[in-house]
């Protein structure tokens, strides 16, 4: 028999039994599928947080206030005193202390109710300084930002996120509208674009004010110098490296402290943001495809059981191939290619599936699924070499029937 012929039999005899022939590939169409998905919600996970990363900036140095040290000698958590203040931020803007340094730009916030039109919307009130839109690579849709004359002045005036604008008056047309923050009144001025949100709040949904008038007018109190956050924006991603250690000296020659290990301070960047979403991401990886694996092995059990049920059934018809003079190999070949065909048609269906669940479940998980083409290309090839793998016992098996012994067989 050449190939044409042998196809056209294989193919047969799987069609002759097709609800068997189905439920041997299940094991491998589950597990196909999951392979896919599995790469697919890895690499959507990476898309997703590298987009988030990109919107904050990834050359972006994120210092937060650190531990303490009370007086019985019992450190607190991070962030529990206030150890940061504008003039850390000043020091660091300096081409003198740190020359890889491109922009600073200090935050005080706090959580305050806002009020326009009888509308109350409750939202994050950032005192910060002008340098911000460029330290955080934030964009404006209408208006301006706070400027320098505003933070000397301590003027009473806002930039809106374009969430909060939504939520208070409607629309994001609202320059030259008043809100009311904290039961005092301030200017819009401008509104951010749209940023979407990062690990840990809300992008689009705050309110900028000059971080003078944050400290004077709004979240005042006892720490009226102290800041939240101070954000370093190194001049390139090759010298974030260099400005990080920059920035470490200097915040640690102010705060009279000699060694980075007894810091009242924390500085993080985004390359460890995704650092660590990386090893999350391969953790997970790892897992699934472990389970995937697993299904992937009953099925090919499967196949060599349905397989080695075939070479019983079949007996009489093997044994009358070879009295007529099929040789071995040519018995060998057309089980194994029954069993390639019960792995192809497999790995189709689980492809099929997995690519159809990408579709469906981001709307659902809320989070993206990216197809690979090389993962559902190599997943389907995987289910062919299952097939192949585990056909070949039943095959060698069909091969090796003495042809007497086969024909008389009941």
């Amino acid at each position: 028999m050449n190939w044409t012929e042998t196809l056209g039999t294989s193919w047969a005899a799987v069609r002759s039994h097709g609800l068997r022939s189905l439920l041997t590939v299940l094991g491998i169409l589950i597990g196909i599928a999951a392979v896919i998905l599995t790469v697919g919600l890895g690499l959507g996970t990476q898309k997703d947080v590298s987009s988030q990363i990109s919107s904050l900036g990834s050359n972006l140095l994120i210092v937060s206030p650190g531990s303490s040290t009370d007086s019985s000698g019992v450190r607190g958590g991070f962030g529990t005193s206030a150890t940061l203040t504008a003039a850390d931020a000043t020091a660091l803007d300096s081409d003198v202390n740190a020359p890889d340094v491109a922009g600073v730009a200090a935050e005080k916030s706090t959580s305050l109710a806002l009020e326009a039109n009888d509308t109350n919307w409750t939202t994050t009130v950032t005192g910060t300084t002008p340098s911000w839109l460029d330290v955080r690579s934030r964009e404006l849709v209408s208006g301006e930002f706070i400027t320098d004359d505003d933070e000397a002045s301590s003027a009473a005036v806002t930039v809106l996120g374009s969430e909060t604008a939504t939520e208070l008056f409607g629309t994001t047309n609202v320059v030259g509208q008043t809100v009311t923050i904290d039961d005092r009144s301030f200017e819009i001025v401008g509104v951010l674009a749209s940023a979407g949100s990062d690990s840990s709040s809300n992008l689009d949904d705050l309110a900028i004010v000059p971080l003078s008038t944050a400290a004077t007018q709004l979240i005042g109190g006892t720490d009226s110098a102290s800041v939240s956050t101070i954000y370093v924006k190194a001049a390139s991603d090759t010298q974030l490296a260099a400005a990080y250690q920059e920035a470490q000296t200097v915040l640690l020659n102010l705060h009279s402290i000699g060694s980075a290990d007894d810091a009242d301070f924390t500085i993080s960047s985004q390359n460890a943001l995704v650092d660590t979403a990386t090893s999350i991401y391969q953790t997970l990886t790892v897992l699934l495809t472990g389970i995937a694996a697993l299904s992937l092995l009953v099925g090919g059990i499967g196949v060599m059981n349905i397989m080695l049920v075939s070479v019983t059934e079949r007996t009489r018809e093997i044994g009358l191939r070879k009295a007529l003079g099929a040789p071995p190999w040519a018995i060998r070949r057309q089980f194994l290619v029954e069993a390639a065909i019960l792995g192809l048609t497999g790995g189709v269906l689980g492809a099929v599936l997995g690519c159809g669940a990408a579709l469906l479940l981001p709307g659902v998980i809320g989070s993206s699924i990216v197809i690979a083409p090389a993962a559902v290309a190599l997943s389907i090839g995987v289910a062919i070499a299952i097939g192949l793998v585990f056909g070949v016992y039943p095959a060698t098996r069909a091969a090796r029937l003495a042809p007497i012994d086969a024909l008389r067989s009941e």
